[in-house]
């Protein structure tokens, strides 16, 4: 008897074409072995590609007509979105974000992933392993195991990352709101850093800072305002000029940082209905102070911070001096500190969570303006390094240390226009502007004139790349500007190198290295003068 095969019987009349029942494809039994690999390996690659098909010519055609509208209808709405990210991303990620539509994605993206694993079991039937060489049977059982991974597995884990950013998003954000329009075409955040720690009622913050987005090309510059600003100017509409009339102006003690503890503890009632007075009134105060609309804050809780740096990874930036992780305060009064727990030091550096909340808080030997410009920093690093893969590869971690570090009054139903907004700005250069040093002089913040603020503040933001002008009073972008006084410009001044561009000092004047033992040896010996000498330039800071 021959070993090849041949068709025993035709299901077609005479002169009709038919296929024997015999067929390899829908009849392997006797089919040679290499027929029969080939068509296992065909029936998974048809699962893989058109789920549905290999039911359709192999097995049951009902149930492959139905797998195959399916796949039809998904190709069709994913066809849809690829259209609709070009047309108006903002719009389709507002529907991947709404609370409804994510959650019918999820259910869906989940039960697509449960009928494509049911599709690859039906499809290792369809082959029957029992007829394969037994050389053959374990690596068409892997090809399929691998295709179900691929295919099922990824949707079943792209809806676990959807519900887990459903969950962010609620945390995070409100549910509900009123729309943000752009303000002279602009956004303007409210970034707040500080702590609620259980002994304290509302936040008060440490830094203060303004993100300010063009709503079109996405330019951005950062204002930066000190947390011992004085008589900060309340918005027109701010129910705190009720209380404040002429600004904050109660003394000594009433600084632009303390606005939100006096307001959660005294004046909740001026906000009626609002989730979080204390952040809404510094909103407001900075607004006024400013000169600009604020439309919207997000509160960042320090505690969490380093939660957050550590679920990215950490961050990667040069620093330009070396930063002390301060010990226990010893004298309250005069701000000095016991011996430091260690340091950090200059030159280019991985910042782990720890690490880079100290880096953002230390102002020991220096004063509170070098510490803003590392802040500022910080934040650049954090929004350069947090690329796609970084966030993919690191997606569950960021979005759970989110929950605990982040609050705002952005609501949820814009999130997708701020979402594109946050991609235009990607890679842009960012201007700068600090009110005090470098761009004021110190004491300005004490007796601040604040049409001279409206008037930088204009000029920063009125050029289209935020910053790029030819006026003095501007920021170009990466650099810093000369100083001011209350009662306006210094005389011009060559400009200070760029961020990126500095030199990190890491060696006395003599040319020793700088180390540890030795800042740690001018602290025993009380010489905090020389450590100040040394870590003078600690607010340079450039992220890598």
């Amino acid at each position: 008897m021959s070993s090849s095969y041949a068709p025993t019987h035709r299901t077609d009349s005479p002169g009709q074409s038919g296929r024997p029942l015999g067929d390899p494809v829908r009849h392997p039994s006797g089919a040679p072995s290499p027929v029969l690999t080939k068509r296992a390996f065909v029936l998974i690659l048809m699962t893989l590609l058109v789920p549905g098909s290999a039911q359709i010519v192999a097995g049951n055609r009902r149930l492959g007509r139905a797998a195959l509208r399916v796949t039809l209808t998904v190709w069709a709405l994913a066809l849809l979105a690829v259209l609709l990210l070009l047309v108006s991303r903002s719009t389709l990620i507002n529907l991947l974000t709404g609370t409804v539509p994510s959650l019918l994605l999820v259910l869906g993206l989940g039960c697509l992933a449960i009928g494509w694993a049911a599709l690859f079991l039906n499809t290792l039937r369809l082959i029957r392993p029992g007829l394969l060489a037994p050389r053959v049977r374990p690596a068409v059982v892997l090809a399929l195991v691998l295709a179900m991974i691929l295919s099922s597995g990824s949707l079943g884990y792209a809806a676990y990352l959807l519900n887990v950013s459903r969950d962010a998003i609620g945390s995070i954000f409100s549910g509900s709101g009123p729309t943000l329009e752009p303000s002279e075409g602009r956004y303007n955040f409210l970034m707040m850093g500080g702590d609620a720690g259980a002994d304290r009622t509302g936040r008060r913050p440490d830094s203060l800072s303004v993100i300010s987005v063009d709503a079109k090309t996405g330019s951005t510059a950062i204002i930066s305002v000190p947390r011992n600003l004085q008589n900060a100017q309340f918005s027109a509409e701010s129910p705190m000029r009720q209380v404040y009339p002429e600004g904050y102006n109660c003394g000594d003690e009433c600084l632009i940082n303390a606005i939100n503890t006096e307001v959660t503890n005294q004046h909740q009632d001026l906000y009626p209905g609002v989730a979080d007075p204390g952040a809404q009134a510094t909103l407001e105060a900075v607004s006024g102070t400013l000169g600009i609309k604020v439309q919207a804050y997000v509160l960042v809780d320090m505690d969490g911070f380093s939660k957050l740096i550590d679920a990215m990874g950490g961050i990667r930036i040069k620093a330009g001096g070396w930063v002390p992780i301060s010990g226990p305060m010893v004298d309250e009064a005069n701000g000095i500190h016991g011996m430091p727990d260690g340091w950090i030091p200059a030159g280019d550096q991985t910042l782990d969570g720890f690490h880079a909340l100290w880096y953002g808080r230390s102002r020991e030997f220096v004063d509170d303006y070098a510490r803003i410009q590392r802040q500022q920093c910080v934040q650049q690093a954090m929004l350069k390094q947090l690329d796609p893969a970084t966030l993919l590869s690191k997606f569950e971690d960021i979005a759970k240390a989110g929950t605990k570090v982040v609050e705002s009054n952005i609501s949820s139903g814009q999130l997708g226009s701020f979402v594109d907004l946050a991609m235009k700005a990607k890679g842009q250069d960012v201007s700068r502007l600090t009110i005090g040093p470098p761009d004021f002089d110190a004491a300005f913040s004490t007796s601040p004139d604040f049409d001279v603020i409206h008037e930088r503040v204009a000029k920063l933001l009125a050029s289209p790349s935020a910053g790029a002008a030819g006026d003095d009073a501007v920021l170009q972008p990466g650099t810093a500007a000369g100083p001011l006084s209350a009662a306006g410009p210094a005389p011009a001044t060559e400009p200070p190198p760029a961020p990126s561009d500095f030199t990190p000092v890491t060696t006395t004047p003599d040319g020793e290295p700088i180390t540890e033992e030795m800042l740690n040896q001018f602290k025993r010996n009380g010489d905090e003068q020389s450590i100040r000498d040394l870590v003078a330039t600690n607010g340079q800071c450039a992220p890598l």
